[in-house]
């Protein structure tokens, strides 16, 4: 279903405009809409949906629980929808999302087909405008970019992609319409979870398919069901009190903390709890089992070589397991992935692994795909090679702030942010899991409605007092900075090369992107600098 564009009217003013209609940005426009503003969803793609409208490649879904992964706002939503899974599918969450926009009437603020390009800061009167790909122009006091925190492709960069003659996909951008496998020879270029979800998928209707690996996941398996009426209806019946734990809790997930440290535990104990773990399904189960997975290296080799015998005790070819196996890096501090069949599909005769580190692919040929060890010929490939995570979706539009300064060389080297929502010199720019925020490290869902409240509730203290304009100040930008770097030292993330890093994309600065030191922590902060008086923030009104 395709959505009716919103308002067509060039140049005209608006009170606010959100970038972006995914989870994110409707919530924003709800939230907005109901202090009266009048407001504006841009939205490139031809339907909303954001990451769920893009990413609808072969076993697309999500990877956090279907009834903990949703709106918390509505306690009648929370009980007139119906979750099918445990872990809903790409389709059924684009249909929940379609559900929210009728339900709350927000598609008449909503342009399709329109892509902001550019948005330059006028001081003089403390505005945006905004350039779109379609010609129009809109000013706004306040521009919230909801463009998503996973939301741009990463360009696998292979030379002679234009020479195939078969065809490419990419799991980001993948076709609305059917694609079929049944006897083509295909390739997956990656192994993240894209990849994951996609392989099992591909590998039951493919005639052949050949999976090019970098670097091996951590995958831990889903045990996706149907989800009963019975058990949904126990589920509504403490969603209030559910609701108000997500809200406190430290990832947005909520579950017993764990208190004891994995070197302490015997061995029968410590390997008992990663069965558990396991056998739970969750994806971040593991963590839930000690406190020092993230904190300590033999700790987390605890958990990894757990794991890689998990992987030989399911994939019968000893070399392909080894390969499989994750040796480089410690256990989640690249994204875990949450998987169904996805080891069990390297037993089945016609899946091949090849890996890039001991046979890199030197290019793509108008028959297939060339490693030092020979052609594969195939008939279609698809890339699965990730995303330009966290600032690729703001970078990507030409923002020009105070003084004439670009946000492009603002964050040169890296992002600067204060509490991952408003960067110095760019006023009345608000991000909603932008960098420098808990995002990805989170459940979003939970995520998202934390920002966005903030933001809103921020817009009318601004509106009520007069106040046209709020920047953060540089001492408070790089204070936060500094703090989100010295909790993430703290862990194992920041040696890692991963997306969580920028390590993925070539020439990108390595900063370790996201806020580690919780959500529950993390609104206590956002909370108490409103509570201040916007501390950290230099408000100021038009002559």
């Amino acid at each position: 279903m395709v959505t009716t564009p919103g308002p067509t009217a060039a140049a005209d003013p608006v009170d606010a405009v959100v970038v972006g209609a995914g989870l994110s940005g409707l919530y924003q426009l709800h939230r907005l809409r109901r202090l009266g503003l009048s407001v504006l969803v841009l939205e490139a793609g031809d339907d909303i949906g954001g990451t769920w409208y893009w990413n609808r490649y072969p076993g697309a879904r999500c990877d956090i629980e279907s009834l903990s992964y949703s709106y918390s706002f509505s306690p009648e939503l929370d009980q007139e929808w119906e979750w099918s899974e445990r872990y809903a599918s790409q389709p059924e969450i684009l249909r929940y999302i379609h559900h929210v926009a009728d339900r709350f009437g927000l598609r008449g603020n909503v342009a399709l087909r329109t892509r902001v390009t550019r948005a330059v800061y006028d001081q003089d009167r403390h505005l945006w405008q905004l350039s779109t790909d379609t010609g129009r122009t809109v000013t706004a006091r306040f521009v919230i970019l909801a463009t998503g925190c996973v939301s741009v492709p990463k360009d696998p960069g292979i030379p002679g992609a234009g020479s195939f003659t078969g065809a490419i996909h990419h799991t980001a951008r993948w076709p609305r319409e059917h694609v079929s496998f049944t006897g083509k020879r295909v390739a997956v270029i990656g192994t993240g979870c894209s990849g994951v979800q996609a392989v099992p998928v591909i590998a039951d209707e493919a005639a052949s398919l050949t999976v090019f690996q970098r670097t091996p996941a951590y995958v831990m398996p889903a045990h996706n069901r149907p989800l009963g009426a019975a058990e949904t209806a126990r589920f509504k019946a403490r969603y209030p009190e559910f609701r108000r734990a997500q809200r406190l809790s430290r990832g947005g997930t909520v579950f017993e903390p764990p208190t004891g440290s994995a070197l302490e535990a015997d061995e029968t104990e410590r390997t008992a709890a990663y069965e558990a773990a396991w056998d739970a399904g969750f994806l971040n189960g593991m963590l839930r089992t000690y406190t020092d997975i993230l904190t300590d290296e033999k700790a987390n080799e605890t958990v990894a070589e757990f794991v890689r015998a998990k992987i030989r005790s399911i994939v019968t070819d000893p070399a392909t397991a080894e390969l499989l196996s994750p040796r480089t890096y410690p256990f989640a501090t690249k994204r875990p992935c949450l998987g169904t069949g996805y080891y069990a599909a390297y037993n089945r005769p016609h899946v091949t692994l090849v890996d890039l580190r001991t046979t890199p692919i030197e290019s793509i040929t108008p028959r297939g795909i060339r490693t030092p060890a020979g052609e594969h010929v195939l008939d279609m490939i698809v890339f699965a090679t990730g995303f330009d995570a966290l600032t690729g979706s703001q970078l990507a539009i030409d923002i020009v702030g105070k003084d004439g300064v670009t946000l492009r060389d603002r964050w040169a080297e890296g992002p600067r942010s204060y509490l991952g929502l408003v960067s110095a010199g760019f006023p009345n720019l608000f991000s909603v899991l932008g960098p420098l925020s808990p995002s990805v490290l989170t459940n979003i869902a939970v995520s998202l409605e934390q920002q966005v409240e903030w933001i809103t509730d921020c817009i009318a203290h601004l509106r009520r007092n007069g106040v046209t304009e709020i920047d953060a100040t540089p001492d408070a930008e790089a204070g936060w900075g500094e703090h989100v770097a010295e909790v993430a030292a703290r862990t194992l993330y920041p040696a890692v090369d991963s997306w969580y890093t920028g390590a993925n994309v070539p020439g990108k600065p390595r900063v370790f992107l996201a806020y580690a030191g919780g959500l529950d922590r993390y609104r206590q902060e956002c909370d108490a600098v409103a509570r201040n008086g916007y501390t950290g923030f230099a408000l100021s009104s038009l002559a």
